[in-house]
């Protein structure tokens, strides 16, 4: 309440009480006259020599100073609440404020404390801040833990990719390469892998390329060195260039006629030994955990390509050698017959003369024949010796020495051969190689027999054979493609009881034994105690014919665990028979060992989640707090709006509030009784319904009605009004204004000053 106000409280009540005092005195005057019949002169000596009387005529000066200072307290008691009870709604609507827009998520919302006592905007404040740091923490959180799971959840995709057309490098290429390029939003990318089938020819071949969300024509050659793919390879290491220039991918890259800002190249590299390179080319910039990404793909591709290159060969060469082992059984096994057969024929040709012709007949149309004297001259040669040996007349070859037949590198120990047969020696039985006429290399299963005189002296050497040129060739290709394959993988041979037959080197220094302590060992002795269960029910299968190819976890010699990728195979001999288990592995400790780590990330993860569920649990359970303590002040801050509300309905003045559109929000019982209305009537309804007939020539009360004029705020001023039934009273009208944030109301304090003496 104003200062003019409390001053108009103070003259009301003063002027009432000395009008109540002066009523007293002329009451008791009246009494006096009218009543007693006393005379003017005898009321002046009864009050001379009566006291009382005196004090009754002093009444309307005790009385007006009496209620001077009962209303002075109350003029002031009321300024003070009033003051208190604004500040108070206005410090509790700018927390209120505050904490609403906490509530819709501005977190960066302010509130400046108003003094040391407000402790709990304060604590607002600090619960702000918290938010703030818990919600900068948390979205840190978020990315970190967005990132982590990205990466699995690729590494598991590309995990599967890879498992799949193993036996297909081209849709496997394909199918990586565009999987990549969507997975991490780039524009193009290609897949090249080195081509080394030809060492003179060695260069980088385009098996993929997608580009723009289309398969792209992978036809592309790039040349063993050249530019950043050829650097990469040499280097082995990743490149990112981030200014690629505008020409510099149609000349060095394999991503044809589109010019990326950023450039990508990262090898296929595995064990020091790179396989290829992925070439990815973005318009925005690539992130160094999506190239860390990148890079650990590229691992997994290798060591993916490196076993399906190995498997690959490995495959074709077991295949080819027991083809290779069946078909030199085979011919050895004829062989064997053939020269059984001969010895029977040479031993019963002394007998049975007739029989020879048919004999020698049989012969030549079966084997390689020929014959020289003890000295080396040939005397007959059969068709099948000219043919093998690219004649085609006796004449070219009788009379001439078998030298001729010879190669230059094989005559030393031949030499030394020939001198023994023509002494009689012992026959010789083996492989061997003679010179054709056209200078290719001829392969025999040879037979060198000394045929003698009666005296036992040496009359001429008979030669047989049987041409084995191709399956020599294949023979030596294969004992050079397992050497090369000893070399790259791991290669062990198995009775089939499980004992350890035959073993390469690889073996050897994977399992950390000597060769002696591996020859007292079964397969069943290097498989950890978990798999032995499984080892043994498909080594039962193994033994009957299958094969089975998969991963088991080994012990090494020191108790490391270790996991090979293998391929269990059986050979069977000439009789059908199992003879042996080949087994063919490589090593994937570091795949699986990368494997178990990605897992332990997956439940590292997952408890950080957990974790994070319970913090926000918990953050929840404060906010809540927080939303209660915040709803209790509001309940007290109601409680106070009512208490001052209901202050204000018993205050002698009239006292209306009004909106910024000129609704009236409150009118206490004096308005009614001043404006003879109830309030129910007016509340809610235009302030223009307390003055129908007003004119509005008056500036002050039209200010308060028109709600296009502005406000004489602050300024007392008298004016008269009509109540409903149409009486005029004069009044002092003052107007306050109260604004918080856009909204502003008006409240108009009137004191009635027509007072009615009698």
């Amino acid at each position: 309440m104003g200062e003019r106000n409390s001053q108009g409280i103070v003259f009301k009540y003063t002027v009432s009480g000395f009008i109540v005092g002066l009523v007293t005195v002329l009451f008791v005057i009246i009494v006096d006259f009218l009543i007693k019949k006393i005379s003017f002169s005898e009321l002046i000596e009864i009050h001379k020599s009566n006291p009382v009387y005196i004090i009754i005529d002093l009444s309307p000066l005790v009385l007006a100073f009496y209620a001077y200072l009962v209303s002075k307290k109350y003029a002031d008691t009321s300024s003070v609440l009033h003051a208190s009870l604004k500040n108070e709604f206005d410090k509790t609507q700018k927390i209120f404020r505050f904490v609403e827009k906490i509530r819709l998520g501005n977190i960066d919302a302010d509130y400046k404390v108003q003094d040391s006592d407000d402790v709990l905007g304060q604590s607002i404040l600090d619960l702000r801040d918290n938010l703030k740091k818990n919600k900068i923490e948390e979205d840190n959180r978020r990315r970190e833990d967005k990132q982590r799971n990205w990466i699995a959840e690729g590494l598991a995709m590309f995990g599967e990719i890879l498992r799949k057309d193993t036996d297909n490098i081209q849709e496997l290429s394909y199918n990586l390469i565009s999987e990549l390029v969507k997975y991490i939003k780039v524009n193009q990318g290609a897949f090249f892998i080195i081509n080394d089938e030809s060492l003179s020819d060695k260069h980088l071949e385009m098996t993929a390329c997608y580009a723009y969300e289309r398969r792209k024509f992978a036809d592309k050659r790039v040349e063993w060195g050249e530019g950043i793919l050829g650097a990469c390879i040499l280097e082995q290491e990743t490149i990112y260039m981030t200014d690629v220039p505008k020409n510099y991918v149609n000349i060095t890259s394999g991503l044809g006629q589109a010019t990326p800002k950023f450039l990508l190249v990262v090898p296929l590299k595995i064990n020091n030994e790179v396989y290829g390179v992925l070439e990815i080319g973005s318009f925005q910039q690539i992130e160094k955990y999506v190239i860390e990404f990148i890079e650990k793909v590229a691992e997994s591709v290798a060591s993916t390509i490196s076993n399906v290159k190995i498997n690959t060969r490995t495959a074709k060469l077991l295949k080819e050698s027991q083809l290779q082992a069946e078909t030199l059984a085979s011919q050895e096994e004829q062989m064997r017959q053939n020269m059984e057969e001969l010895q029977a024929t040479q031993e019963e040709a002394a007998r049975q003369s007739e029989k020879f012709i048919t004999f020698t007949n049989a012969v030549n149309h079966t084997l390689i024949r020929a014959e020289y004297d003890s000295n080396g001259t040939l005397l007959y040669a059969n068709t099948r010796f000219l043919k093998k040996l690219g004649y085609e007349r006796n004449s070219e070859v009788e009379g001439q020495h078998i030298s001729l037949f010879i190669n230059e590198k094989d005559r030393e120990w031949f030499d030394e051969l020939w001198e023994g047969l023509a002494k009689g020696g012992k026959h010789f039985e083996g492989d061997m190689k003679h010179v054709t006429k056209q200078g290719r290399d001829l392969w025999t299963m040879s037979t060198y027999t000394c045929m003698r005189n009666d005296d036992g002296s040496v009359e001429k050497i008979l030669f047989l054979a049987i041409d084995t040129t191709d399956q020599k060739k294949q023979s030596l290709d294969y004992q050079g493609q397992i050497q090369a394959l000893n070399k790259s993988t791991i290669k062990v041979e198995f009775l089939p009881t499980g004992d350890l037959l035959e073993c390469n080197q690889k073996f050897i220094d994977l399992m950390e034994f000597s060769l002696y302590e591996l020859k007292e060992k079964t397969i069943f002795d290097f498989v950890d105690k978990s798999e032995l269960n499984k080892l043994r029910e498909f080594w039962d299968k193994i033994i009957l014919g299958e094969t089975w190819e998969g991963t088991l976890r080994q012990r090494t010699k020191e108790d490391k665990d270790i996991w090979v990728r293998v391929s269990l195979s059986a050979v069977k001999d000439m009789y059908d028979d199992i003879s042996k288990i080949v087994y063919i592995g490589n090593d994937e400790t570091k795949e699986k060992l990368m494997e178990i780590e990605s897992r332990k990330q997956t439940e590292l993860l997952k408890k950080q989640e957990e974790e994070l569920r319970i913090s926000r649990l918990d953050l929840r359970a404060q906010l809540k707090q927080a939303k209660d303590e915040i709803r209790q002040q509001f309940k007290e801050i109601e409680r106070s709006k009512i208490l001052h509300e209901r202050t204000l309905e018993g205050a002698l003045d009239s006292i209306i509030t009004i909106n910024h559109n000129g609704i009236i929000i409150f009118f206490n019982k004096a308005a009614e009784e001043l404006w003879n209305v109830k309030k129910d009537s007016v509340l809610g309804r235009n302030v223009s319904k307390l003055f129908p007939d007003y004119d509005f020539s008056d500036e002050f009360i039209n200010s308060f009605i028109d709600l296009n004029e502005d406000k004489v705020i602050g300024e007392r001023k008298e004016v008269v009004i009509k109540d409903a039934k149409g009486n005029e009273k004069s009044v002092l009208f003052l107007i306050s204004q109260a604004k918080v944030d856009d909204e502003t109301t008006y409240t108009a304090f009137i004191q009635n000053i027509s007072v009615d003496l009698f």
